[in-house]
């Protein structure tokens, strides 16, 4: 196998023998047989689409199959082929389709792509990152690619919602076929990047529109970090739209809901935050999972992404489901939803009843829900507090937590931060700090929670607004400072999107990824000022 799409990329190189994040080399050769039949099913389908003959179920289908490649979604091996049978299928009937039409189809690499199961493991050899030998290219390949991962995550989730655009499913499957060419250059794939960055854009604005559309928007919200006297179910992951059905079909069951990790901004939402027994938060990013899944009692629902594989033995293993494009070996997976029905999580619930409810592990309070909308209905107070000079600097956080003792210097870097420093953060990243004691500025908490990763997009909404309040001709023109804590795929497609915007001078720690090539790299520090970091001191004095 070889991987090197996260941050734990073992040897800041790439796993060669085992994922770090837990992926078997079977598993690892299955998502590239996988990623290679999406890709092929992508030519296709941009061929269609060039003739106005696109197949939507295919572009839905591509979402899927990309989110299940994501870093820590998907572990289960039976799964993945059972998506490649599917994949390869519709690409079958997308040629067949092609072929009625008359609607000649490129000879790229992929489009003919059909290998029976027993080949699965002998193609990936041929098909995967290492298939291309110049390092510059595969490295800005394979960020498309990473980027393009992220992008369809944000579309999955808003399609959850009803809200997609086929705009944004064209982006994503003309990225797909491009990165097949063996022709093209470096310069082109830059460009391409950038395009994919725009489409991140779009994407996370389409899924801004479909949370508050349905759920309303964020408002400032204390969040209970301890426990009550119930049975508890513990939801991971980032989807909503599963939230609010479990929610929905657990309001008169005796069980209470917790979320875990990235599905803490769900609290800010008030149409989620009517349910009383919505009733906290438990646990901290969701590396810590093996040790504070023990002690929560109750069943884990991941609904995405950000999965650790239970170790042999351990007290929860049996407790743990799955839904969407996440899996695990020996989970129970709770089907999709069917005829506009929603997802049955009766068995869950049913097991729920059958626990103790969950040890306290903390308690009190942390505050959260400061998305665009009420941050922007705080504005002229913000505006005041700059102008006064109350708040000299405005710090990103943003992006994601891991594992690496090294991302202790998150915490050391908020602490040290000079008092009159707001932090703006989204993600998981904020763990970090966000129940450090770090007070206000007349009333503004120096840590404004915008959310989810993907929303980051509301800390790009506020950034603009400040421009335009400041009457700066650039965004980078503002006292603001981006510190961003990356580990996985939708963190890629947040730094593309920031790329595509313009801005400038953005550091990535605690370590550049494995999959800049020293060639890309430059060109990532001389076009667009991207940086790595050092100590907390020597940033300290350097940024601030």
């Amino acid at each position: 196998m070889f991987c090197y799409q996260c941050q734990e990329a073992a040897g800041s190189k790439g796993c060669s023998v085992k994922g770090v994040c837990g992926k078997e080399p079977r598993t690892s050769a299955l998502m590239d047989v996988l990623l290679y039949a999406t890709r092929g099913t992508a030519i296709v389908n941009r061929a269609l689409r060039e003739k106005g003959a696109a197949d939507i179920g295919a572009s839905r289908l591509i979402l899927d199959a990309l989110f299940a490649t994501i870093t820590n979604a998907n572990f289960d091996d039976r799964a993945i082929e059972t998506k490649i049978a599917g994949i390869l299928a519709v690409k079958n009937e997308l040629i067949g389709t092609a072929q009625k039409r008359g609607i000649a189809l490129p000879g790229m690499p992929g489009a003919a792509f059909r290998p029976a199961p027993a080949e699965y493991e002998a193609v990936a050899e041929k098909v995967g990152i290492l298939n291309t030998e110049n390092k510059d290219i595969r490295s800005l390949k394979e960020m498309i690619v990473y980027g393009v991962k992220g992008a369809a995550a944000y579309a999955e989730h808003a399609l959850n919602l009803g809200y997609e655009d086929p705009a944004v499913y064209g982006t994503i499957e003309h990225a797909l076929a491009e990165v097949n060419r063996a022709d093209i250059g470096a310069d082109e794939l830059v460009a391409l990047a950038l395009s994919v960055g725009d489409c991140g854009v779009k994407t996370m604005a389409l899924l801004d529109e479909a949370n508050t559309s349905t759920y309303g928007n964020p408002e400032i919200t204390k969040v209970n970090i301890g426990v009550g006297t119930r049975p508890g179910i513990l939801i991971s992951g980032h989807d909503l739209k599963d939230l609010e059905e479990l929610l929905e079909q657990t309001k008169d069951a005796g069980v209470d809901i917790y979320t875990h990790s990235e599905m803490l901004p769900a609290h800010y939402y008030p149409a989620l935050k009517k349910y009383p027994h919505l009733v906290g938060n438990y646990g901290n990013a969701w590396w810590k999972q093996r040790e504070e899944f023990a002690s929560f009692n109750g069943p884990v629902l991941f609904t995405t992404n950000c999965i650790v594989p239970p170790l042999s033995g351990v007290s929860y293993k049996d407790r743990i489901y799955t839904t969407g494009s996440s899996g695990l070996p020996g989970a129970v997976h709770i089907p999709d939803r069917t005829d506009g029905k929603p997802k049955d999580f009766s068995v869950v619930i049913a097991h729920a009843k059958q626990c103790a409810p969950p040890t306290e592990i903390e308690c009190g309070e942390i505050v959260g829900g400061f998305a665009h909308a009420q941050v922007l209905a705080l504005a002229d107070k913000v505006v005041d507090a700059v102008k006064s000079g109350a708040i000299k600097k405005f710090v990103v956080m943003a992006g994601c937590d891991g594992r690496m003792r090294s991302r202790s210097y998150y915490t050391d870097f908020a602490q040290a931060l000079p008092r009159d420093a707001v932090i703006l953060t989204a993600g998981c990243a904020k763990y970090r700090y966000n129940k450090l004691p770090l007070g206000d500025i007349g009333g503004i908490p120096r840590v404004l929670d915008a959310g989810q990763c993907n929303d980051s997009y509301s800390l790009v909404v506020i950034a603009l607004a400040l421009q335009k309040a400041f009457g700066l001709e650039s965004v980078n023109d503002l006292p603001i400072v981006y510190n961003i804590a990356w580990y996985e795929q939708k963190a890629v497609i947040v730094l593309l999107a920031l790329l595509a915007l313009g801005m400038k001078n953005i550091h990535l720690g605690p370590t550049l990824p494995a999959f800049l090539s020293p060639g890309v790299t430059n060109v990532l520090v001389e076009k667009f000022g991207i940086g790595g970091i050092s100590t907390v001191e020597e940033d300290m004095k350097n940024w601030m």
